[in-house]
């Protein structure tokens, strides 16, 4: 009798088009939405937590923390200016820093960031050589794995490196870059990241500049000024926490920004506007919860007559019951699927829009932990929206019905 249930159910939904196809539609935006906050904002927090992880403090110039954070660590936003290269030497000479990785930013290459830096950024993503070496002198470059796929660079391939980080900025035709790495994907920032030595960015800018470097003066005029964007600190002692932010905010050109700090503001910010979007979703899934009791509710007072029939044809109360179950069951069940593959397919959407506009990496088909959760909430709406018109037909009057 389960079976003839749910072919009834399915016969009763087919025959009422316009009443389902709406409650479908609406249980499948509510869930779309669900899926869409938790998929997307699982993997966006994921990715922040893997590129801030192990760095204790990020040292760059006076401005917002946030942006020093932003620029140095998720690459995603201009510099706050630049420090002292002795600034470097100061923070290895001191004993509760255990490393401090240089940054030098300013250009990208058909916008992709060209960082400054030396191997010990790499290894700290634990980024592994799919193709050639690293590099070993100035003008060399190694392409991170999102890189090298969009621009489809081969080893011994130059390229020039662009001002600014917007793609089609002025060329520094005059300072070629070699490819002589690429990188195999890891799953952090260094995917979307071209590396090469920091003196590479300072040759660079020596030669915009018309410096001469085999001129003594003028060389000594270049490394008395050589800067460097930010430090990417961690601590060899606890106590570090305490003390190093103190420290570095109390010279006049440097300041400290604490990656944990900054990153749970960022997740305050984006939680809000989350929190929103749930907020709206749980709306739109109670409306849809409405809109199924009372197309159930209207349905059930068309077919009385009909169901009253089933009851004189040996059909119990409880396989009545049942009937509106399985039709509210059905109409939410189908919505929910419906909706995952919404939510799924708009996260796709997003990875595209967020691919080539800031080169971060999502996955349509990621599926968070939370996601296990709307299997039991599309059961539950089901079953309330039935719930009502299912006791009325469990109570149907086969005498009463029949005769009017």
């Amino acid at each position: 009798m389960q079976l003839n249930a749910f072919s009834l159910a399915l016969k009763s939904l087919w025959h009422r088009p316009l009443a389902t196809v709406l409650n479908l539609f609406l249980m499948a935006i509510g869930i779309a939405m669900m899926t869409f906050i938790l998929s997307a904002s699982s993997q966006l927090t994921d990715r922040a937590l893997r590129d801030a992880e192990g760095i204790d403090l990020v040292v760059g110039a006076k401005g917002s923390p946030l942006q020093l954070i932003l620029s140095s660590i998720y690459q995603i936003d201009a510099p706050t200016g630049n420090i002292p290269l002795a600034t470097e030497t100061q923070l290895k000479q001191n004993r509760m820093v255990k490393t401090a990785i240089p940054l030098a930013l300013g250009d990208s290459y058909r916008g992709f960031r060209i960082v400054g830096t030396n191997d010990d950024y790499i290894r700290h993503y634990k980024g592994q050589l799919a193709q050639g070496n690293l590099p070993t002198h100035s003008m060399h470059a190694v392409m991170g794995a999102l890189v090298a796929q969009r621009t489809k660079a081969a080893i011994g391939n130059h390229f020039f490196g662009s001002h600014g980080l917007a793609d089609g900025g002025y060329a520094h035709e005059e300072a070629a870059f070699e490819v002589v790495g690429i990188l195999q994907p890891t799953g952090t920032v260094l995917d979307r990241l071209i590396i090469t030595p920091v003196e590479s960015v300072w040759k660079v800018h020596e030669k915009i500049d018309g410096l001469n470097p085999d001129d003594p003066e003028e060389r000594e005029v270049m490394e008395q000024h050589r800067e460097l964007t930010a430090l990417l600190v961690q601590y060899s002692s606890p106590l570090a926490a305490v003390t190093m932010p103190r420290f570095i905010n109390s010279q006049p050109q440097l300041q400290a920004a604490q990656p944990a700090f900054e990153s749970a503001k960022l997740f305050r910010l984006m939680g809000v506007g989350i929190d929103v979007l749930r907020g709206i979703a749980a709306i739109v899934l109670l409306a849809a919860t409405l809109a199924m009791f009372v197309a159930l509710y209207h349905a059930l007072e068309e077919r009385r007559t009909d169901l009253a029939i089933l009851r004189t044809l040996g059909a119990s109360p409880a396989k009545l019951l049942r009937l509106l179950l399985t039709e509210g069951l059905l109409l939410a069940l189908l919505g929910a699927a419906l909706g995952w593959l919404l939510g799924h397919a708009t996260v796709g959407l997003l990875a595209q829009m967020m691919a080539s506009e800031h080169n971060i990496v999502l996955s349509a088909w990621f599926i968070a932990a939370d996601e296990i959760w709307l299997l039991p909430l599309a059961i539950v709406i089901g079953i309330a929206a039935a719930l009502i018109p299912a006791m009325r037909a469990y109570r149907t009057d086969i005498a009463t019905t029949l005769a009017h």
